[in-house]
Order: C-alpha cells, then structure tokens, then sequence
C-alpha cells in the first residue's frame, strides 16, 4: 500500500493551527473556569491533549515493518470512536488531568511543540511502519498513520468540547459583567 502523505499532513497542520487558535481565544481566567454544565476546564482539556501527546515520542520510538495487515487497517474503527461526538469516552486514569491552575500560555507552547514533531513525523518517518513501544488500549500495535491520525481525531474531538466550553465560560463572564 503506498501512503499519500499530503491529506494527513495538511489534517496535522489544520487541526494543530485550530487547537492553538481556539486555545488562544481563552483568557487566562475562561481557561480555568468549569463550565456551567461540568466537566472539565479549558486548562484541563489542555492538559489531557498533553498527557496523550505521547504519540509523538511513539511514531519517533521503536519500530517494525508492518507485514501482517494493511497500514491503514483500524483507521475507519479509529474514526468511527473519536469523531462520534454524540457519545462521552471515558478517558484512561493516565490521561486524566489534575484539577487546578493551568497557564495557558506555558499549555500553548508545549501545544505547539507536540504538534511541531508530529508534522515533523508525518514528512519524514515511514508511516507504515508499526510501532512497539506502546500499544493502543483494546487494539494492540498500530503504524505511524494510525497513530498520528488517531492524535489528529483525538484533538478534533476535543477542538469540538472546546468550542463548548468557550460558548459557556464566555456567556458566564459576560452575565457577571452586566
């Protein structure tokens, strides 16, 4: 299977150009506000984005030739889970973040290094390759394209919860302002 590299390097660029805009929206007080219906801050999605940014030290990890299936074999399964915003996906106990103060700034440019390697990875790492060094709760070994798709989807997902959360913090600074 040969990998055209252009749709996912222009998704990489994309979605890492969003996260960082839609972050930047925040001020630093709406960062750290819950908003009126749950769930987590702003900083905490953040924070969650960086905890599963590990993706980035995988596709540069330890690899093999992928010879049993096709390179691109769990994306549709992998699509079909993340950009179903219908449904809440309980997140792994060592992606979950810490309640607390997040700088947005300090979050923004970590941001922006995670998605720095990954576009990094996806120009010049062989994206068929399968990776060993982590292995992908209930699926096993994926390639470098599953894996940084995987990260792709995962922050659209959350670009999605963002949006929300911005809609509510917003509302509620303009309603203690009036």
């Amino acid at each position: 299977m040969q990998i055209d590299k252009t749709e996912l390097a222009a998704q990489v660029k994309q979605t890492g150009a969003n996260i960082i805009h839609t972050i930047a929206a925040f001020t630093g007080e709406q960062f750290n506000s819950t908003p009126s219906y749950g769930g987590w801050t702003a900083g905490q999605v953040a924070e969650h984005l960086l905890l599963s940014a590990g993706v980035a030290e995988v596709i540069a990890g330890r690899t093999s030739p992928t010879t049993d299936r096709q390179p691109d074999t769990h994306l549709a399964m992998i699509a079909g889970v993340f950009l179903d915003f219908s449904t809440k996906l309980p997140s792994p106990d060592y992606i979950i973040p810490a309640e607390g103060y997040y700088d947005k700034e300090e979050m923004l440019n970590k941001i922006k290094l995670v998605w720095d390697k990954i576009g990094e990875g996806t120009r010049l790492l062989d994206l068929s390759a399968t990776c060993l060094d982590f292995e992908f709760p209930g699926v096993g070994p994926m390639t470098r394209l599953e894996w940084i798709w995987f990260y792709v989807w995962h922050t659209q997902r959350h670009l999605h919860q963002l949006k929300n959360i911005y809609a509510s913090v917003s509302c509620a600074h303009a309603d203690r302002s009036a």
